[in-house]
């Protein structure tokens, strides 16, 4: 019995050791996808057309969303999903007058089985004349979403945090000397009496990169 206990204690003692690596491992890398691509998938006559898009804001979400209502003014449903934040905690569905949770909710679970972010999928129908019913509708979404998907090609990114600096012009050199180092990439500088930059880097190591760098600023936010 004792025996038993012990070997219990020891899978469990496992299990939590691998469950946190896998929390830190997300809370470093993200899955999206490395292009807009398009997909398609047809049943009784009716078609749908699906377009997989990598996307940051939710207004960048609405622009989308309203270009393709344009584009294909005269289809039945524009239908969309999206999920963004390296956490994966923002999203939203809409299933545009089909019924309830036919066409926003099958397109959202494409993207959680892919375990997808910062991505939108917009299905547009148009109604050949047979009714699917709700699973035909459901299976229909879901497989022109997984059509978009498959041809954007997923990639995994590091998470990142920008920060943004003001130093003084003699202090160039030495702030030079830290981003090389480091090797954050840097979005914008401009150079004057006042130097200023604003770089992004891994999460990870910006704590390490804010504390070389906190002697020499005289702006750090």
């Amino acid at each position: 019995m004792m025996e038993k206990k012990v070997i219990s204690e020891k899978n469990d003692s496992q299990l939590s050791t691998l469950n946190s690596q896998l929390k830190r491992s997300t809370q470093l890398l993200f899955r999206t996808i490395k292009k807009l691509s398009e997909g398609y998938y047809t049943e009784k006559r009716s078609r749908f057309l699906s377009f997989a898009l990598p996307v940051q804001t939710v207004e960048e979400v609405k622009d989308y969303v309203q270009e393709y209502r344009k584009k294909y003014y005269d289809s039945n449903h524009v239908c969309w999903a999206y999920m963004l934040g390296a956490e994966r905690l923002q999203f939203r569905v809409n299933d545009d007058g089909e019924p309830s949770s036919t066409a926003g909710k099958p397109i959202l679970g494409v993207i959680n089985s892919h375990v997808l972010t910062d991505i939108l999928i917009v299905v547009i129908r148009y109604f050949g004349g047979v009714k699917l019913g709700t699973s035909g509708l459901i299976a229909a979404y879901r497989a022109a979403a997984i059509d978009a998907v498959e041809h954007a090609g997923v990639i995994e990114k590091t998470v990142d945090e920008t920060i943004s600096i003001t130093f003084a012009y003699p202090l160039l050199n030495e702030v030079m000397k830290i981003v090389k180092d480091m090797n954050p990439q840097i979005l914008t500088q401009k150079f004057d009496t006042d130097c200023e930059m604003t770089l992004q880097i891994r999460q990870r190591e910006m704590e390490k990169l804010k504390s070389r760098l906190m002697k020499h600023l005289t702006c750090l936010k």
